[in-house]
Parts: structure tokens; sequence; C-alpha cells
């Protein structure tokens, strides 16, 4: 059973998590702090398959008299109004009296970096695949301190899978091939994977030898996910299917299934 955690309320998600309302309160800066990076996940975006997912979210800043504490908050809007689901709240209650791990480079410059913990198992859901907001807050051994409610944005994505088949093997010269396979993704509902349906998978082929895939034709996948269509064969090689992701799902090629042309 889902141990999903309902935070409707926009001012109850901010007290458990310490932040102020975003939207109530603008961006704040006090003293010559600079904010020179904030980085989550590497530059990558965040795919969750049905296991649990943590990333690091780090920020670089740079105060004359060196930086004390840095904090973070994963947030989704509309801005200032609900639904607003703060993954600092949501994630784990006692995270955010923890501080961040901060190193330093010089006496003046420092990196802090915190863990977040995505877990499809309790609160995280299909509706929250998508884009959300990075909020950094950033304090110097002075008390000057800046704060930004997005200063960037991330997307968290439910992770995809695809699966080509090319038959029959081996096969004639001129003799038409059936090629099929399955366009999936992580489905945080019911904690296993669903077909995605009515998207654009690509069908490429790459000769024998060769490296570089060539697109023959695109086709949408159906009800269930699936995919099917046929083609010449013409010579020995690789076919696959090759999906180019949207915002709330990864991009993803199948492994190539090798068929003998004779």
């Amino acid at each position: 059973m889902r141990k999903r955690a309902a935070f409707a309320v926009l001012t109850a998600v901010a007290a458990v998590a310490g932040f102020a309302v975003p939207g109530a309160y603008a961006d704040d800066n006090v003293g010559d702090i600079q904010v020179d990076s904030v980085v989550v996940n590497g530059g990558k975006n965040i795919v969750v398959d049905t296991a649990d997912k943590t990333i690091t979210v780090s920020v670089t800043a740079t105060d004359p008299s060196g930086i004390w504490d840095a904090d973070f908050n994963l947030w989704r809007g509309p801005d200032g109004s609900d639904p607003y689901y703060s993954a600092e709240g949501l994630i784990d209650p006692n995270e955010n009296t923890t501080p961040a791990d901060c190193v330093a480079s010089s006496s003046t410059t420092s990196t802090c970096s915190k863990t977040f913990t995505f877990e499809p198992d309790w609160w995280l859901t299909n509706a929250d695949a998508g884009t959300w907001k990075v909020q950094a807050q950033v304090s110097a051994n002075d008390g000057s301190y800046t704060d930004r409610w997005a200063y960037t944005t991330t997307r968290i994505q439910r992770h995809s899978k695809l699966t080509v088949n090319a038959s029959p093997e081996p096969i004639a010269k001129g003799k038409t091939l059936t090629v099929t396979g399955k366009l999936t993704r992580a489905n945080w509902d019911t904690l296993d994977y669903r077909g995605y349906t009515n998207q654009p998978v690509k069908l490429q082929f790459r000769k024998a030898g060769t490296t570089t895939y060539t697109t023959l034709k695109t086709v949408y996948t159906n009800s269930t996910g699936n995919l099917t269509t046929t083609a010449l064969a013409s010579e020995d090689g690789y076919w696959r299917w090759n999906f180019a992701g949207t915002t709330t799902t990864p991009a993803v090629p199948a492994t190539g299934d090798y068929v003998d042309v004779q």
C-alpha cells in the first residue's frame, strides 16, 4: 500500500521545510555574498524507476568572510498557490535540520552539498514528473546571505525502457522483415512499468561493420506501448527503435537486433 503524504496546504509545507512561502516573499540578498553555480544531480535530469533514487544538489558560493552554510528546496508551483509540493518537506522532515556539507576551496569560496532521496513507494506519483524549481539559500560567516526561490530548474522523469525484435532471422535478401518492440516507463502509482501510448518512435538501421544508425521511418506506439512495422531486408545489420523522450520521460534507444541477410 502506498504511503502517499498529501501536503495540500502551502503554508504547512513551508513550515515543515523551514522556508518562507514562495510568492509571499521576493528573493533576498544581504551583503556581498555571490553564488557562482547551483548544480542538481551533476547537471543531469533526475530519472527515477520504481526504486528509491538519491541525488545531490550543490552550490558554490563566495564571500570575503567565507561561507558558513547552505540549504536547498526542490519545489513546484505554480508560484505562491496550490498545488505546492516541497521535496524538502516530503522526502524527509528530519533532513531539514541537517546542515549541508560545505567544503572550502579557499578562504572565501566553498561548495556546499545536500542529498535528496525520491521514493516512489512513499510520496512520488506520476503527476510529479516534469519540471521542478530549485531554491538555494547560502549564508556567510559575517551574516551575509542570499536566498533565491528559483535559482535553476531540474526535470524529474519516469525511467523508460524500449525493446526491439526483427524477424525472421535469417532472411533472404529483398524479403520483408517485421520489426516489433515496446516502449514502457516507470509507473510510480503502481510501482511497475506500463506502456507509453501514442509516442513517436524512430525505426533505425545500422549496416554491419559501420557505427551510425540511419532513421527509416517514424511509428507511433499503440494503446499498450507496442510498436510494429515492416521493412525490406537488403543487407546484414542491426535494427532498433529510438525514442527521443519527453519532458516527463527520458530518451531511450533499444539495443540493436542483428539480422543476417542471405
